[in-house]
């Protein structure tokens, strides 16, 4: 039986405990029904800023174990140039039993391991060298990959049907940058689109278009690896560009006479 219910809170009416019940289980019911069959992962929020000697992660929610945790602040990770890879993750600890409840907590840390572990997700890292400035704004969408002194997360797994998925930023931008070129493949209009009119795009139509462009089956590529075979694909459409235009500005002014 499906049910709505809505307690009525009136003067000279008892508070009765099942009120405030459903006033507490239904945000977390809707919300445990509404990404149930989403895979772990990001999803919502958790972008990272980057600013002068901090790192500033937004609030948001991210799914582990199949429990939702709430960031409900946005907070500041201090970093500091130390040429050595710093990677930004979210650790689960243990829970935490009370005689009335059970806490699920989790803490975000910069730390130097890059290895994970099971109770971690990677939300992104950087190399900086000693004297340079970290930054996030890319020059293309392969300068994403880049490895010193560039905000890099690729690797920050994003909450999808079935798997997780590139984060939806990442994907908008390849799609910016492919619609540019004037591409007069269909497939690269119709990802493009996709990318850009889509809360998140899963990791089976990314699969499939790499396929669709290269013949390769990338169901097994890690992030990194699904990121470079679209920067690659971008490369050759932009070359392809260039051709056809360099052809295009030869023909002009010429007159074909029969």
């Amino acid at each position: 039986m499906l049910v709505h219910i809505v307690p009525r809170f009136e003067k000279g009416r008892i508070l009765r405990t099942e009120m405030l019940e459903n006033l507490r289980d239904f945000p977390r019911s809707f919300l445990d029904v509404r990404f149930e069959e989403y895979s772990d992962g990001i999803l919502t929020g958790l972008n990272v800023t980057v600013e002068d000697q901090v790192l500033i992660v937004s609030k948001g929610i991210l799914k582990h174990a199949g429990r939702l945790y709430l960031l409900e602040d946005d907070i500041s990770i201090p970093y500091v140039a130390n040429d050595r890879v710093a990677v930004l993750k979210m650790i689960f600890l243990e829970p935490t039993r009370r005689s009335d409840f059970t806490a699920h907590h989790a803490e975000i840390v910069l730390e130097g391991e890059e290895s994970l572990g099971l109770e971690e997700i990677e939300l992104g890292r950087f190399k900086l060298k000693p004297g340079a400035l970290l930054r996030s704004d890319y020059q293309n969408f392969a300068d994403i990959a880049t490895e010193y002194n560039t905000w890099c997360d690729l690797r920050a797994p994003y909450s999808a049907i079935l798997a997780p998925t590139l984060r939806p930023e990442i994907l908008r931008f390849f799609a910016s940058e492919m619609l540019q070129f004037h591409s007069g493949d269909v497939p690269d209009h119709v990802f493009s689109f996709t990318c850009l009119n889509s809360e998140r795009v899963s990791r089976q139509v990314i699969d499939q278009y790499i396929r669709l462009k290269t013949g390769i089956n990338c169901v097994e590529y890690s992030n990194v690896q699904l990121h470079k075979q679209l920067a690659m694909i971008l490369d050759e459409s932009n070359r392809n560009t260039k051709i056809a235009g360099s052809w295009m500005n030869s023909r002009k002014g010429r007159m074909i006479v029969d």
